[in-house]
This record gives C-alpha cells, structure tokens and sequence, in this order.
C-alpha cells in the first residue's frame, strides 16, 4: 500500500513522504555519521597504505556475526565489537613487523572469516528462515540500514561521537604518526599506543558501517572519499576535510537514491562514490594543466 501510493508521487513530494517514517530519519542520520567517521580514519589508511585492515576486519566481522547469530545473541555488538577490535590490532601488529606479509596476512584472514561464517549459518540453519537472505544483507547491505531500532541508532551515534571526539583530540598525534612515524619514536611519543587507537577505531567503524554498505563494501566507504580528495587537495588538513565532505555527500546521495528507486542501500552509495571519485580525477588532471 505503501509502495503504490509513493508510485503515484512526484520526487519530492514522495521524499516528503519517506521522510516521515522514522526508520528513514534513523537510517539518514547514521548512514551520514558513518560516513563522517570512515572518511576520517580513509586518509589516514591510504596514507600509510593499511588500507587493507578495512577489507579484512569486515570480513572478521561478517564470521562473527555469523556466530552471534547462532548463539542467539540479542544484541550482536556485544560480541562482534569486541572480536573484531583484537582482530584489528592483530592485523595492525603484523603488518608493523612485516609488511611484505602483510597482504598475504590479510588474504588469509578475511577467506577464512567469509568460509567459517557462511558454514556456521549452513550447518545451523534452524536460527535463519532465509540463508541467502542473511548472506546477502550482511555481505552487501540491503536493506539493513532501513530496520535499525532505536537502541541501535542511539549506539551508533554514542560511537560515532566517541570516534570524531577521539579524531579530534588527537589529531596532532595522528597526523605526526600518518607522515612520519620514526620520528615520532624518536622524539619519545609512544607511536605504537596511537598505532593501537588508531586500529580500535577502525574496527569500531567497520562494525558500524556494515549495516549501511556491507561487508565487502565497507572498505569502499574508507577509501574512496579519501583518494578524490588526494586528486586535489594537497595537505593534510585540507584532504581530510574535503574528505569528509565528499563522503557525507556520497552517503546522503546514495541513500535518497536508494529510498526513492528502491535499489540497494550499499551498493548505490558506493556508486555514488566512485563516480564522485572519476569526477574528482579528471577535475585534478585539469588542474594540473
């Protein structure tokens, strides 16, 4: 009934109308601090090529979920948080001691996490009316970001503002650590405590993320806002902030798009954002003409 009367709108009165149901505002204003936090954290990752921690703890997170949904767990954070933070500084400590491994490392762990999660929810079927089902909103999204219930908006924006109020404080420090990490050793400064901070908020931002793109789109929300903003910003500072502009943009685009043509929430952000990122190529070879 829903569905009928919306095809009878025109765009922005059916907008109007989506906009009253608070699981659409719900999924707006998550979808938007999610995408905030990635794109921080995004030009960090690129910077010191660890963008790769993003594709393998999602994957952690898709096997733990998984497991939780086995257990029968209310409220899957409560062991997917915490499982994929020790994943990430794991992940984090590997790629310090050698980094040459580091891709065969995380190719190792992110196969295995995918294989043990689909296998747990196919010898438990009786925990899941619709397997592929489950697969297929965990794995790219859905419509998952469309269901949350008032306790998880209310988490997501408590970690959400933890993240960002994290950034900030330590946005010196993270910075010296991103561009030059010997000399923040030798200057005294613990880099590896900030290392570790840095690798918890990841994992916190993956497990929020999957619910709006996925867990093989995750990685896409981190990367892409970062590298169209390298196409044409040239500091640190300046980066960031167009960053985090390009990704709200991308995240709030995607998702209208998604309310209003009925395709899939993940995937059409992550089209957003990649043709945002060909835009942002070419208007940088231009500039550099």
């Amino acid at each position: 009934m829903v569905m009928v009367l919306a095809e009878n709108m025109g765009i922005w009165d059916k907008l109007m109308y989506y906009l009253e149901f608070p699981f659409v505002r719900y999924a707006l204003i998550v979808g938007c601090l999610v995408a905030l936090c990635s794109s921080l954290l995004g030009v960090t990752l690129v910077l010191k090529r660890y963008s790769f921690i993003g594709d393998g703890l999602s994957h952690v997170a898709f096997g733990v979920m998984a497991v939780a949904a086995v257990l029968r767990l209310t409220n899957e954070m409560i062991l997917v948080m915490p499982l994929t933070i020790l994943a990430a500084i794991l992940l984090l400590q590997t790629g310090e001691k050698a980094r040459v491994k580091g891709d065969a490392a995380i190719a190792m762990v992110s196969v295995s996490a995918l294989a043990i999660g689909y296998m747990v929810m196919n010898l438990f079927p009786a925990n899941s009316s619709n397997i592929s089902g489950d697969v297929c909103t965990t794995l790219f999204g859905s419509t998952s970001i469309l269901t949350l219930t008032t306790t998880e908006v209310t988490i997501s924006v408590v970690l959400s503002a933890v993240v960002i109020a994290l950034y900030v404080y330590l946005y010196n420090r993270i910075f010296a650590v991103t561009f030059d990490e010997n000399f923040v050793r030798a200057t005294g400064m613990p880099a590896r405590r900030y290392n570790l901070i840095i690798a918890v908020i990841i994992a916190v931002i993956i497990v929020l993320g999957m619910n709006l793109v996925g867990s093989l789109l995750i990685s896409a929300l981190v990367i892409f806002p970062a590298l169209s903003a390298m196409r044409v910003m040239h500091t640190f500072r300046g980066v960031v902030i167009l960053s985090a502009c390009i990704s709200l943009f991308a995240a709030l685009t995607g998702m209208l798009i998604s309310i209003l043509s009925s395709t899939p929430v993940g995937a059409t952000i992550v089209s957003v954002d990649l043709v945002v990122y060909g835009i942002f190529l070419l208007l940088g070879r231009i500039l550099r003409r």
